[in-house]
């Protein structure tokens, strides 16, 4: 049986699909536990390159209360920050991917392990996302760190 939280996130994430209840349906039999789901209607995603994703999380942590869902990927190259949707559409970032209305994200069934796409920070189930603004912010902070680590190396 899954505890609230994860059924709450769950229920938060189904509800993007065209067909919610098909959609939960087929996640929970999926052998890999991932979900196609569209971008654009809950949320939006923007892909940062693993470290500085990693970086721009360690920096929006003691930011924010919780930051909203943030996924990554096999072996952490990449990260995806859960932004309000219509986000992609206007970002504007070297390096930056965004996921919005017309894509589909692999999303992986909170709480249960995968061997690839998994959660950073999981949904909270109420819609938290991650204000592009702040995510900005972090993102300079974030680039600042990675350029001044790199300086340090020899």
């Amino acid at each position: 049986m899954a505890i609230p939280e994860t059924r709450t996130a769950v229920e938060w994430l189904v509800s993007a699909a065209p067909d919610p209840e098909a959609c939960r349906s087929q996640w929970e039999r999926n052998p890999l536990g991932v979900a196609l789901l569209p971008a654009g209607r809950r949320w939006d995603v923007l892909i940062l390159p693993g470290e500085l994703g990693q970086t721009t999380l360690d920096v929006l942590n003691p930011l924010l209360d919780r930051p909203g869902p943030v996924l990554a990927d096999f072996g952490d190259s990449r990260l995806g920050f859960f932004v309000p949707p219509g986000t992609a559409s206007r970002w504007v970032g070297t390096g930056v991917r965004g996921a919005g209305r017309g894509t589909w994200i692999v999303v992986p069934y909170p709480g249960r392990a995968t061997g690839g796409v998994r959660w950073l920070v999981l949904p909270d189930g109420q819609g938290t996302l991650t204000d592009p603004v702040v995510l900005e912010l972090a993102m300079h902070e974030a680039a600042a760190r990675v350029v001044a680590e790199e300086d340090r190396k020899p």
